[in-house]
């Protein structure tokens, strides 16, 4: 089922810290993690939600269960909009704190972490991230990193966007959908369209988007955008519908791609086309629904693109989050 790939947990207040953890312990249970993992994870949780106490406003804890097609994983992001960090590095070395506490903290998170990251600004915030794989972590590095982050709108159970993807030896295709509203009703417009998109056998996204909005007549209907990556030819290929922002970035240029209005399911374009773009140009592509604010720079975020790519999805989340709205941003960068 394609649903939100993360839930927010608020960490502002220490007499919710207990069960924060007993119930990000559970999910992760419940997802087959071994057992001397789970008692690591509640370690991590422990010190994450110690430092948010210690140091941090408005703390928040993103919690995901991704599940990547070659290696599942268990995601952390610790959000916090405190002082921020002068100098993250060093306080990554045991003994070091600025508190008059042991300073083992973010060296442990990093320790028990298969991945493990940090990015702060001072007077801006801290996001840290600590990502488990389920099972082995993966022996070499894929050609193409897919960071997700769904939310669902607070107070739903099920989030109204949501991304799935396929893969095969030749290309990579991957759709972000946004059902209209929010709640179940929505959520069905999204798994019926990522139904319709798994048995496509199309590749020009103009097409699949074709095939998909006649599949989901009976819905509500979506946005959507529908990005391909040809690993021969090295050009990604696009098209959209709606308002689903995307955003090529490449190492001295970035560019916005242009959606055609419509809704898939209810009324599309007679005559729309794919977009081309190289990968010599654009090494990555940011896509987002509109729980996300249109205007944003990655100039606000000075050396995020050396960090993991979640780092990037979180500190977007944490700027630009409409908070009464499903929220994704999906990041997809070669290697």
């Amino acid at each position: 089922m394609v649903d939100a790939t993360h839930i927010s947990l608020a960490a502002n207040d220490r007499s919710y810290f207990s069960l924060l953890k007993k119930d990000i312990h559970q999910r992760a249970s419940e997802a087959g993690l071994a057992p001397t993992r789970l008692a690591e994870l509640d370690i991590i949780v422990a010190e994450m939600t110690s430092n948010l106490f210690k140091y941090a406003d408005n703390g928040e804890l993103l919690f995901g269960i991704v599940q990547d097609q070659e290696a599942p994983y268990l995601e952390l992001l610790c959000i916090d909009s405190g002082p921020g960090i002068q100098n993250p590095s060093r306080m990554l070395i045991d003994g070091v704190s600025t508190s008059n506490t042991m300073g083992h903290g973010l060296g442990s998170i990093q320790r028990l972490s298969d991945t493990f990251d940090i990015y702060s600004q001072v007077g801006w915030g801290t996001i840290l991230l600590s990502r488990i794989y389920l099972k082995q972590v993966p022996a070499k590095k894929s050609a193409i990193t897919i960071r997700p982050l769904v939310v669902a709108k607070p107070g739903e159970t099920m989030s109204g966007d949501g991304l799935v993807y396929k893969k095969n030896k030749d290309q990579i295709q991957f759709l972000l959908c946004d059902g209209l509203g929010h709640g179940p009703e929505a959520n069905k417009a999204v798994n019926e369209a990522a139904m319709a998109f798994r048995v496509c056998p199309d590749n020009s996204p103009t097409e699949i988007l074709r095939f998909i909005h006649g599949s989901i007549k009976k819905t509500r209907g979506m946005v959507a955008a529908l990005v391909t990556y040809d690993f021969k030819t090295r050009l990604w290929t696009s098209a959209g519908i709606g308002n689903i922002a995307a955003r090529w970035i490449g190492p001295t240029t970035n560019k916005n791609h242009m959606s055609y209005n419509g809704i898939v399911g209810h009324n599309i374009p007679g005559s729309m086309n794919d977009q081309q773009y190289s990968s010599m140009e654009y090494n990555q592509v940011i896509l987002c629904s509109d729980g996300i604010k249109t205007r944003w720079e990655l100039s606000k975020y000075p050396m995020i693109q050396k960090c993991d790519p979640a780092i990037l999805c979180a500190a977007l989340y944490k700027d630009q989050a409409r908070r009464t709205d499903d929220m994704s941003v999906i990041i997809v960068k070669l290697n």
